[in-house]
């Protein structure tokens, strides 16, 4: 028996409603404490509930429930035909206008109006999906509307300065008109809510620009991160920063933004953020250079018909992801490893099946996207977030059809699957990780056939399992007991990603890593963990540089807590309840600064724990320096 008829009894109502942490904590940026919070949670728990009884495929309900596969926010989607995550098209929407409500919203005229359309939209576009969302190139984006505020104030300074002080009064006063707009940017956007209860997930892309205003928005957004929130200046957990790095822009000494990258530095030092991605390898693995979908969902490169490069304005419209360590759980043969071959023909079989039931997910999610109408989400179908603009009543498939859309195939447990058949070592066994390679090709394999199936595009899709890590090795540990160095360690390992317990370097973490986003294109990201590094910027610099040429996308996990009592900053230590200050003990979270990486996206797990799962992860990580 999979579970037992009590546990299978029990909904997802009567978990919240129990007080159950697993369902109270699934997503670490809700305060289930705040009453919009658990309005949602609850509303949320009966979405889940309908959805498995009355919605899914049978088949697809069941493997859920068992744990074989995850579908992914049951709390939103299939009750409502909403979208995942999508890359606002900001330019679009700033340019041409849009409506919020009962406001028909002009072009704006300066970069603090546009600022401000830019954190209505974000509000406005997370409440009508259940993902992140991205603005890309934010730089490139806002910086016509810092030079309309430069002519303004060279149009003043004619009248009031004199004609040589004239063009220093104006650039100036619009540095620190982009200043003060990126500060009430970065404000606006840790004080909204959502209508789910939660700060908007969003992604700033930047970094490409070159231009005199796109490097002032740059060097901006950096120091106003860099300074902190609120009197304390605590970290900032949003909007996650993503900077792109590129060779001949910013890379090295001679390049003309290589003084943004050591301002980048620091800040990644101190806040974490920005992650970097890497140009030329971010174009080699997806097609084409964009910043992520929220925190790692990645668009393939795309054409219109017109033949130009779109990234802007598109989406991906959920994720179902397969639980591996239950296939090799059910498979590998633990007592008899001679009988490994036959193990693995067996493991192969069940992935076969398992990727069937996936895929009926996967139609699925399609087919109930396809029935929104524009009218149930407008800023998104008819005033232009996702790029084009229909009428009320319109068929939606041309925002999803011929690849334009993406829907995700999810793994977990790359570690734990070759740990069962090859031992908790196998990172060094080039047999074994050939197997796990071979494992993400097989799923690219099916997901490019069903792309010429159905002309929407299914990508192989890297989950960043902040409660799946959780879950799946919860169901699995009651079915198969405490297996060493697999269920015994109360969570799953994400994705491909390198045992956490293990001491490696940050250069051998990455050239482990490196293999897999090639077939794993529709969502990636590799990080390193470091302790302080603000004082060891060379250091933090030396990864970048060996990282670019080798992965598209890495993130900096330093040592960032702070103690507001004794002055302590550095690294809490965890407790079975959440971390505490290594001088003082302090674990008040109203006097302390705790800052880790969720999964992609940052969180302070004092003020919004995390389920367990995910705490022993993160409390099991070793640093690489």
């Amino acid at each position: 028996m999979l579970l037992s008829e009590e546990k299978k009894s029990v909904s997802a109502l009567e978990q919240l409603q129990s007080g159950e942490a697993s369902a109270l904590h699934e997503n670490a940026n809700k305060d289930a404490t705040v009453f919009n919070t658990q309005r949602d949670l609850t509303a949320g728990a009966v979405s889940k509930d309908f959805a498995l009884e009355h919605l899914l495929p049978k088949a697809v309900a069941e493997a859920h429930r068992r744990g074989d596969i995850h579908f992914h926010d049951l709390d939103y989607s299939p009750y409502a035909p909403m979208t995942n995550c999508c890359l606002i098209d900001i330019a679009g929407m700033l340019k041409q206008g849009f409506t919020i409500g009962n406001a028909n919203v002009e072009s704006p005229k300066s970069i603090q109006t546009a600022a401000a359309q830019v954190s209505q939209i974000i509000a406005n576009v997370a409440s009508s999906q259940y993902g992140g969302c991205s603005v890309d190139r934010i730089d490139e984006v806002l910086a016509p509307y810092a030079q309309l505020n430069y002519a303004k104030h060279l149009a003043d300074a004619k009248e009031w300065v004199l004609p040589e002080k004239q063009a220093d009064y104006a650039a100036s006063k619009t540095v620190k008109d982009i200043y003060d707009s990126m500060q009430s940017l970065e404000y606006e956007v840790n004080t909204l809510y959502s209508s789910n209860g939660q700060t908007p997930f969003v992604t700033f892309g930047f970094g490409l620009g070159t231009g005199r205003w796109e490097r002032e928005i740059q060097k901006a957004i950096l120091k106003v991160r860099l300074k902190g929130i609120g009197k304390d200046g605590t970290t900032a957990i949003f909007p996650k920063l993503v900077m792109g790095l590129k060779r001949g822009t910013n890379l090295d000494p001679q390049d003309p933004n290589y003084d943004i990258k050591q301002l980048a530095l620091k800040c990644s030092a101190k806040r974490m953020y920005p992650d970097v991605l890497n140009y030329e390898k971010i174009v080699e693995i997806t097609g084409s250079y964009k910043a992520p979908m929220g925190c790692r969902s990645f668009l393939q490169g795309w054409k219109d018909d017109a033949g130009q490069e779109v990234a802007a304005g598109r989406m991906n419209l959920g994720v179902v992801t397969l639980n591996l360590p239950r296939i090799a759980l059910e498979t590998a043969n633990f007592s008899e490893p001679a009988h490994r071959q036959q193990a693995l023909e067996n493991f192969w079989a069940l992935l076969d099946d398992r990727i069937e039931v996936a895929r009926q997910a996967l139609y699925y999610r399609v087919q109930r996207c396809k029935e929104a109408l524009p009218e149930n989400a407008p800023i998104l179908y008819q005033h232009g977030a996702f790029g084009l603009r229909a009428q009320r009543g319109e068929s939606v498939d041309r925002f999803f059809d011929g690849g334009r859309a993406t829907v995700s195939l999810g793994y977990i447990g790359l570690y734990e699957v070759a740990t069962a058949f090859f031992g908790p070592d196998w990172e060094t066994n080039p047999e074994a990780k050939s197997f796990t390679l071979d494992i993400l090709a097989k799923l690219k394999a099916h997901c490019s056939a069903w792309y010429r199936e159905t002309g929407i595009w299914f990508s192989v899709y890297s989950t960043p399992s902040e409660s799946l890590t959780d879950r799946f090795c919860r169901l699995d540990r009651d079915r198969f007991g405490a297996v060493a160095d697999i269920t015994d360690k109360d969570y799953y390992t994400n994705s491909y990603h390198y045992d956490v317990r293990k001491k490696v370097t940050p250069f051998e973490k990455i050239d482990f890593e490196k293999d897999y986003p090639v077939y794993a294109a529709g969502g990636f990201i590799h990080y390193c963990e470091y302790p302080k590094m603000t004082q060891n910027l060379q250091a933090l610099e030396a990864v970048w540089d060996y990282a670019y040429d080798r992965v598209g996308y890495l993130g900096t996990n330093a040592s960032i807590d702070r103690c507001f009592d004794c002055g302590f900053e550095g690294q809490f230590n965890p407790t079975a309840e959440g971390f505490e200050c290594p001088d003082c003990g302090n674990t008040n979270p109203e006097t302390c600064d705790v800052v880790k990486r969720t999964c992609g996206y940052l969180g302070n797990p004092m003020k919004r724990p995390m389920v367990h799962g995910r705490h022993e992860e993160i409390a099991s990580r070793v640093n690489h320096l």
